[in-house]
């Protein structure tokens, strides 16, 4: 969820700009609220914690996935782990080349 600033932690503010006649206390309401958070989410793309929040987005939403999704988002994840392995290991190969030559 976004800084909520001057509200307390079960508070939004969306309920008092955006969600106005919605009551804040059903889940519902409450999901709509956090998801519009990370839709307006803008900031700095390019720094670490930046992308550490993408991958820990990505990591939330795959997880209230089920079934065919969550898989396919399973596998996603191991082709990418997978790649930065192959990855490493050629780059560890080149270097020993290099430095023996």
């Amino acid at each position: 969820m976004a800084d909520s600033g001057p509200f307390g932690p079960g508070q939004n503010p969306r309920f008092d700009e955006d969600l106005v006649g919605l009551d804040p206390y059903d889940p519902e309401a409450r999901a709509f609220a956090e998801h519009l958070d990370r839709i307006e989410r803008c900031g700095p793309n390019f720094t670490v914690e930046a992308c550490l929040d993408g991958v820990s987005d990505f990591a939330d939403s795959s997880n209230r996935l089920g079934g065919l999704r969550w898989w396919v988002s399973a596998l996603v994840v191991v082709l990418i782990v997978l790649g930065v392995m192959v990855t490493a290991w050629d780059i560890i190969g080149r270097a020993i080349t290099w430095l023996a030559g």
